[in-house]
């Protein structure tokens, strides 16, 4: 396999895996009433947090958890299609694959939010659509800028 194809390979495998851990986190297993009975008495002994702090905690600790799972799966997808979508020019950042990773990503937590409306225990909120795809541009405008600022920095020789 040439290394064009491992790095393809690779690239699609962890954007695949990160979507898989993204379809487990929205079953009933992770909803907030099971984590929620998981990390209270944690919380409660390392911060000695009470029933109602621990519920605002709770609730921006899984918000949290949206934003960093879709701005990684954001980063994840503009890899693969990086690595996909050939362009003539040897680019570090192209606005084609940064589009391509935002609308698939919208795209996964539109899904994400509307599975979740089929179970008891879960609620798809248009509001996490909307938190999940501020982290997916978020994360974008990172990478374009971290790989604008990285090719100023490289001396020419």
């Amino acid at each position: 396999m040439s290394p064009d194809r491992k790095d393809l390979l690779k690239a699609w495998t962890a954007a695949a895996l990160w979507i898989g851990l993204i379809a487990v986190e929205s079953t009933d297993w992770l909803s907030a009433e099971h984590t929620g009975r998981f990390l209270y008495p944690i919380f409660h002994f390392l911060l000695h947090l009470d029933p109602l702090r621990f519920d605002v905690f709770h609730h921006y600790l899984r918000k949290a958890g949206h934003f960093v799972g879709y701005f990684a799966l954001s980063a994840l997808l503009f890899r693969a299609w990086k690595n996909t979508l050939h362009l003539s020019q040897a680019r570090a950042w192209a606005l084609r694959w940064s589009l391509t990773a935002l609308s698939m990503t919208v795209f996964i937590a539109s899904l994400d939010e509307w599975h979740q409306t089929f179970l008891p225990s879960r609620t798809g909120r248009v509001a996490d659509v909307v938190l999940d795809s501020s982290a997916a541009i978020t994360a974008q405008i990172v990478i374009l800028l971290f790989l604008r600022f990285r090719r100023r920095s490289i001396p020419y020789a």
